[in-house]
């Protein structure tokens, strides 16, 4: 394994990446060009046990790019969307 994959590994913020179904998957399946399917990312996801730090980890740090903790971008920015609507008190039927 590369230093910098040990660092970030081993970073406390990110100890949950080591439990990650995805370890060892070829990541360019979870960055498909566009228009590509996702279905396969997504499955690798499906059953993972750190999904939901996966995803929360993405929406903190406004990755824009692949699947992370199961979800596309269009779906993240859906979820970043509804919580600031939320933070404002705003709901979506207004």
């Amino acid at each position: 394994m590369s230093d910098l994959i040990q660092m970030i590994l081993h970073t406390p913020e990110r100890t949950w990446q080591r439990q990650a179904n995805c370890m060892g998957v070829d990541p360019d399946l979870f960055f498909p060009e566009r228009g590509a399917s996702t279905r396969e990312a997504k499955e690798v996801c499906r059953g993972c046990v750190v999904r939901e730090d996966c995803l929360e980890y993405a929406l903190a740090n406004g990755e824009k790019f692949g699947i992370w903790g199961g979800l596309s971008e269009r779906e993240r920015r859906k979820i970043r969307r509804r919580r600031a609507m939320e933070r404002r008190g705003i709901s979506e039927a207004s």
